[in-house]
C-alpha cells in the first residue's frame, strides 16, 4: 500500500508542477515580467518542482537525510540513467562551449557539497544558493542559450492564473505529503536508512520528468536541449532545491553521502566532461554503459 500512495504521491506532484508552472508563466505575461524572470520558473525551475516540494516537506519534517539523499540521487539518475536513455535513443554529437562549462559547474557544485558535509545548510547557504543560481542563470540567458522566446504555455485572465498557481501549490503539498510519507514508512518497513531511500524510489521518481523530456527530445530529434535540461537541472537541484530548502530548517550532510555517493556523483560528470571534450559526443556507447552503471548503482546502495 505504501508503494501505491507513493506512486500516487509522485504523480500528484508532477501535477501540481505542470499546474503551476502554467499559471506562473501565464501570470507573469499578464504583469508584463521579463522573459528572463519566467524563464529561470520554466527552464530552470520547472522539472525540479517536484524535488523541491519533496525536500521542502522532508526538512520541515526533521526528516533531512531523506531530503539530501533525493538530490543527490536525482543528480545521478539524471547523469546516468536520463543521459543514457536519451543517447541511446539518438546521440548528443553538437557539443557546445557552453554546454561543457555547465558540465564544469556540476562538477565544482559536486566539490563545494563534499566541503559542506564539514558545515551547516542554513538560511547563509540558502541566500549564497539563490544569489549564485540566478547569476548562473543571468549569464545563459546573455549567452543566448536560454530562449525563453520559445515558452509556449498557454495564457489565462489573471484570476484563473492566480487559480491554477493556488491549486498547483496545493497538488505540490498534498503531493509532497504522500510522497515523503509513504517513502519513510517504506524505509522503516525494509530497515534502510532514509538516505537510501532517497537516493533510489525518491530520487528516481522526481527524475521521472526529466527522463521524459529527455526521450521526448530524442524522438524529436532535439537532443541538445535534452544536454541543457539534464545539467542544468542538477544545478538547480544543489542551489535551488537545497538553496530553498535550507531556509526552512538547518541540517547536515550524511557521512556516508560525503564518502560515497557524491564521489560518485563526480566520477560520472567527468565522464561525460571527458565524452565531450575527446569524442565530441555523447553517444550509444555512454548510454549501454550507463544504464548498465545505474543497475549496478541500484544494487550496490541496498547492499
Amino acid at each position: 500500500m505504501d508503494l501505491l500512495y507513493l506512486i500516487l504521491g509522485l504523480i500528484i506532484l508532477v501535477a501540481g508542477a505542470e499546474i503551476v508552472i502554467r499559471g506562473s508563466v501565464s501570470f507573469g505575461k499578464k504583469l508584463n515580467i521579463s522573459l528572463f524572470a519566467i524563464g529561470i520558473v520554466i527552464v530552470a525551475g520547472g522539472t525540479s518542482l517536484p524535488e523541491l516540494a519533496s525536500c521542502i516537506n522532508a526538512v520541515i519534517n526533521n526528516h533531512s537525510d531523506l531530503a539530501i539523499g533525493s538530490v543527490i540521487g536525482s543528480n545521478i539518475a539524471n547523469l546516468i540513467l536520463v543521459m543514457s536513455a536519451t543517447t541511446i535513443i539518438l546521440p548528443i554529437s553538437n557539443i557546445t562551449k557552453n554546454q561543457i562549462d555547465q558540465a564544469w559547474i556540476n562538477i565544482g557544485l559536486g566539490i563545494f557539497l563534499i566541503l559542506m558535509s564539514y558545515f551547516y545548510f542554513n538560511y547563509v547557504f540558502g541566500f549564497i544558493s539563490i544569489i549564485t543560481l540566478t547569476f548562473i542563470m543571468y549569464s545563459q540567458f546573455k549567452k543566448g542559450s536560454l530562449k525563453f522566446t520559445e515558452i509556449k504555455k498557454g495564457e489565462y485572465s489573471v484570476f484563473t492564473s492566480v487559480l491554477l498557481i493556488l491549486i498547483g501549490i496545493i497538488f505540490l503539498i498534498y503531493g509532497s505529503d504522500l510522497f515523503i510519507g509513504s517513502a519513510i514508512s517504506l524505509a522503516n518497513y525494509y530497515k534502510v536508512s532514509e538516505a537510501v531511500i532517497g537516493l533510489s524510489i525518491i530520487a528516481f521518481g522526481t527524475s521521472l520528468p526529466e527522463l521524459v523530456v529527455g526521450v521526448v527530445s530524442a524522438l524529436k530529434r532535439k537532443v541538445d536541449f535534452a544536454l541543457g535540461n539534464i545539467l542544468g537541472s542538477n544545478i538547480y537541484n544543489v542551489l535551488g532545491v537545497l538553496g530553498v530548502s535550507s531556509f526552512f530548517g538547518k541540517f547536515t550532510m550524511p557521512e556516508i553521502l560525503a564518502k560515497q555517493d557524491l564521489f560518485i556523483m563526480l566520477i560520472i560528470t567527468f565522464l561525460i566532461l571527458g565524452f565531450m571534450l575527446i569524442l565530441k559526443k555523447i553517444g550509444r556507447i555512454y548510454g549501454s554503459l550507463g544504464l548498465f552503471v545505474y543497475f549496478l548503482y541500484m544494487n550496490f546502495i541496498f547492499l
